[in-house]
């Protein structure tokens, strides 16, 4: 081979290795940018995951905070800065739309607590959160909500000159250029199908992601609900507090409310009143005109007391047609003024096809006429009740309590029966009873009387709850009440509550307590213990002899078929048939050994089947008009 055919030949080897050289370079070339491009896309998709994952863990923090029942601010103020802080948002608030008399009005419920609204607060020289926003229907917020999508504007000193009219523009535009802030992203915010308001987030971007929208949508879906959670919470919360019928507050309301203003008054020594009310006639109008125009009577008392209430007193229906009022701070000169002005504004009321109505209101106030609540309340009781047996629509001063009261006849006879051993009783018990009544707990003689009458039953009867007889005494003087019964009518009420069933103690316990049929002997035995606390009991208690006749007929039916005496109609004492009633309800909804307890309404129901036999159709009526209110 010639010396120019090798050197072509070497050439040829060079030029492939070469091109190998360069193939190969290429292809590593090629790995190394495709291994640049994964490496990009791993670390987009890390963040895409991470932001995903922060999202998430919003979303769960929310979630979390409102099945843990707290308040809906508590709620709301997290929620923003959860999503303010982690999400990289610079501001973030949440604004309710408002309405008054004057229109519509924006308020800021909830925002974050970062250095963006601080300096923005600082130059406006006032808290957002206190501001009373403007409306304007070309803002971008009526637009989002007409529209109900998602918006984002760049404008953002306009936006906050649409809300905040009387911010100067060189203050707006102060703070438009000290923010990071590029856009405002406006979500519309729906609760039960109604627009609520809005959740806006300041961010620094121009642009707006199809996934920043979509976790928006889902953020916003949770602020719904949790505004919805927290509104349906209140309602319930509401409704056990608030009587249906007026929008006043209830009885239970008003007894945990009047515990603190006792502490409150105690620790200031500052007095405060109480104003009993009671409708007149409120039968007679339901009588002649129906129930629905003795419901309007009763919203028309609750319509005056809530206008001429302040914003600090208290006013509550205790049941049928009583309500009641606290006056913090209030002494009784001015409590009679504000009675007065009560009753006045009341007389003037023209109700349609019923006409003017009237009320009989007594006053009381705490530290003047007593400082022992359970007596301030006995006192309005009694004074609006004078106010009722002098004439009705008029207001009346309380008196102090009374030498002696019928708190002081009760425990005057259960002392006398229980050391004269008048009942079969362990001796122990008696002691207790008797150091019970002696030295009652917080100097309240009522409770120690409430206290010793259960005790008492539960010795014959294991199933009975203690505080029954507190519950049985209100319902009782509460229909006595409703009979317009005298003041010394209803002391002897109260007290022969008390005694009714004392009898019970003389009949031996296993038959009281026997779970199987009694015979006709066992029966006729156990209808004598009327007799026996009247005759056997009570009798040698010189004064409390017009108590007597009140137990002794508590069993006597309507139509003659009771006991002891077989009396019927007017002749059974009216004290006597409600003492029946409320007895016959209580003895229904209490477990018996022969039988569970009934509800409420299983009770009434078989109550009203003996209206006009076993008890006065008319007692039924308002009885059950009681029990109503309460159930």
């Amino acid at each position: 081979m010639s010396f120019f055919d090798n050197l072509r030949d070497i050439y040829r080897k060079v030029s492939e290795v070469e091109s190998a050289i360069y193939n190969g370079k290429q292809d590593y070339l090629e790995i190394y940018e495709r291994n640049l491009e994964l490496e990009k896309e791993i670390e987009e998709r890390t963040k895409e995951l991470n932001l995903a994952n922060k999202r998430m863990l919003t979303l769960q923090h929310i979630w979390d905070m409102m099945n843990a029942s707290r308040p809906l601010h508590s709620v709301l103020e997290t929620i923003v800065n959860s999503i303010q802080g982690e999400l990289g948002y610079l501001h973030c608030n949440i604004i309710k739309k408002c309405m008054d008399e004057k229109g519509i009005y924006l308020t800021v419920l909830a925002q974050s607590n970062d250095i963006s609204i601080k300096r923005v607060e600082k130059l406006i020289k006032t808290p957002f959160q206190t501001r009373k926003l403007v409306y304007q229907e070309d803002s971008v917020y009526a637009k989002a909500a007409a529209e109900k999508i998602i918006m984002q504007t760049v404008d953002i000193g306009g936006t906050l000159k649409s809300v905040a009219p009387d911010v100067s523009d060189n203050i707006i535009d102060e703070i438009v250029e000290g923010s990071l802030s590029k856009s405002i992203i406006t979500v519309p915010l729906y609760t039960r199908n109604q627009h609520y308001g809005w959740f806006n987030v300041f961010s620094s971007r121009n642009e707006l992601t199809t996934g920043e929208t979509d976790f928006l949508t889902t953020f916003a879906q949770q602020i719904e609900m949790a505004i919805t959670i927290a509104g349906l919470f209140e309602e319930v919360k509401e409704q056990a507090v608030t009587d249906a019928l007026t929008g006043l507050y209830n009885r239970r309301y008003f007894e945990e409310y009047l515990k603190k203003e006792v502490t409150r008054a105690l620790r200031q020594q500052q007095p405060f009143s109480i104003i009993g009310l009671d409708l007149d006639h409120l039968k007679q109008i339901n009588d002649k005109y129906g129930h629905a125009y003795g419901d309007l009577a009763i919203k028309t008392v609750a319509d005056v007391l809530k206008k001429n209430a302040r914003s600090i007193d208290t006013a509550a229906r205790m049941g049928g047609e009583e309500f009641n009022v606290i006056l913090p701070g209030v002494d009784s000169n001015g409590a009679m003024i504000a009675a007065e002005r009560i009753r006045k504004t009341l007389e003037e009321q023209q109700l349609d096809t019923v006409g003017h109505i009237t009320a009989s209101i007594g006053v009381a106030t705490f530290l003047e006429h007593s400082d022992n609540i359970e007596d301030i309340l006995e006192l309005t009781d009694q004074a609006m009740y004078q106010s009722k047996r002098n004439g009705r629509n008029r207001v009346t001063l309380a008196k102090p309590v009374t030498e002696t009261s019928w708190q002081e006849v009760a425990i005057n006879t259960f002392m006398d029966i229980l050391s004269k051993h008048n009942i079969p009783l362990d001796k122990e018990i008696s002691e207790k009873l008797k150091d019970k009544l002696q030295n009652p707990k917080d100097d309240i003689p009522k409770e120690a009387l409430f206290t010793v009458a259960d005790m008492l039953t539960q010795t014959y009867n294991p199933l009975h709850h203690q505080g029954v007889m507190k519950s049985k005494m209100l319902l009782a003087v509460s229909l006595a009440k409703r009979f317009d019964l005298s003041k010394d009518d209803i002391d002897k009420l109260r007290i022969a509550m008390l005694l009714y069933d004392i009898g019970n103690l003389m009949i031996p316990a296993e038959l009281l307590q026997k779970t199987t049929p009694l015979t006709e002997e066992e029966r006729n035995h156990i209808k004598e213990h009327p007799i026996i606390a009247a005759r056997e009991i009570l009798k040698p208690i010189t004064y409390i002899q017009d108590i007597i006749p009140i137990i002794e007929h508590h069993h006597e039916n309507w139509d003659g078929t009771g006991y002891p005496s077989k009396i019927a109609k007017e002749e059974i004492p009216m004290t006597s048939q409600i003492i029946l009633i409320v007895d016959a309800y209580y003895a229904l909804i209490e477990p018996r050994t022969y039988r569970a307890e009934l509800t409420p309404k299983q009770a009434v129901e078989i109550i009203k089947q003996d209206a006009g036999k076993k008890w006065n159709s008319a007692l039924v009526q308002e009885f059950i008009s009681l029990i109503d209110h309460d159930i």
